[in-house]
């Protein structure tokens, strides 16, 4: 399973945070950072692989701008 972040669409409500921090916080520039994440060099998105979804399709769902999925 992964999670896909389109960062540079982030506005950064911070509700991806708030709901789920083991995989997200707000960086310094304002916008939500995927921990631990890689950048895809294809589509520039960081991406995270996970075992489990825990918080993150919650995270996903609360997103206003829909920057985030989850991949199974």
């Amino acid at each position: 399973m992964k999670i896909i972040l389109e960062r540079e669409k982030c506005i950064g409500c911070g509700s991806c945070a708030a709901l789920c921090p083991k995989y997200f916080e707000m960086a310094e520039d304002g916008k939500t950072k995927l921990l631990d994440s890689k950048k895809n060099p294809e589509g520039g998105n960081d991406e995270l692989e996970i075992e489990k979804n825990e918080c993150a399709q919650e995270a996903a769902d609360a997103c206003p701008v829909q920057i985030i999925r989850i991949v199974k």
